[in-house]
């Protein structure tokens, strides 16, 4: 264990979630200097799958800057993962933070199609196995590889223990335990 207390920075994304904010490739450029300059450890510049326009401004951060990790966040989709792999290609030190769902709110809410599973317990299996599937894919971009147990405050202890032993097994190097308490609705999932 490192005594270093790492400096995760999602201003680029997560702050974007803000009512009327919008931020360019430019402000976004700009602010990921910014943060550079404070030496954050881990800026996560967007999420290339959400536009056109939010994969251009990461894959600009992931050419320019160096120190920082540049981080980019994805579903558990393939399509999402390979936008993600795209756009960092050219980062000095690449991330991919990429998850699902782990209550039983979220996976019924947004796994309500039958191609999950019929029975909750059939879905969490099936969620589980798209949590390995993801990390697994985004290993094949970079080393460095974030996973988030979405909503994992209201998530059954022993299924999130689960998934999270899954998720590291598979090769995730970071491990996200957000409280998200998220609409289980607000994503449509491929």
């Amino acid at each position: 264990m490192s005594d270093k207390i790492a400096i995760f920075d999602t201003t680029l994304r997560d702050g974007e979630q803000a009512a009327g904010t919008r931020l360019g490739s430019r402000e976004k450029l700009m602010i990921a200097r910014q943060l550079t300059q404070l030496r954050v450890d881990v800026i996560e510049a967007g999420y290339p799958a959400s536009s056109p326009e939010d994969a251009e401004a990461v894959r600009l951060i992931a050419e320019e800057i160096e120190g920082p990790a540049i981080c980019a966040l994805s579903r558990a989709v393939a399509a999402d993962i390979d936008a993600c792999g795209q756009v960092l290609r050219k980062a000095r030190r690449a991330r991919i933070h990429t998850g699902i769902g782990a209550s039983n709110i979220h996976i019924a809410g947004k796994f309500q199609d039958d191609r999950y599973g019929r029975t909750l317990g059939e879905k969490k299996a099936r969620i589980l196995q798209m949590a390995v599937d993801a990390v697994k894919r985004a290993r094949e971009f970079t080393d460095e590889v974030e996973f988030y147990a979405e909503d994992a405050g209201r998530a059954d202890p022993e299924y999130l223990l689960e998934m999270l032993e899954a998720a590291i097994d598979a090769g995730a190097t970071v491990v996200n335990i957000p409280d998200t308490k998220s609409p289980c609705k607000s994503r449509k999932w491929a």
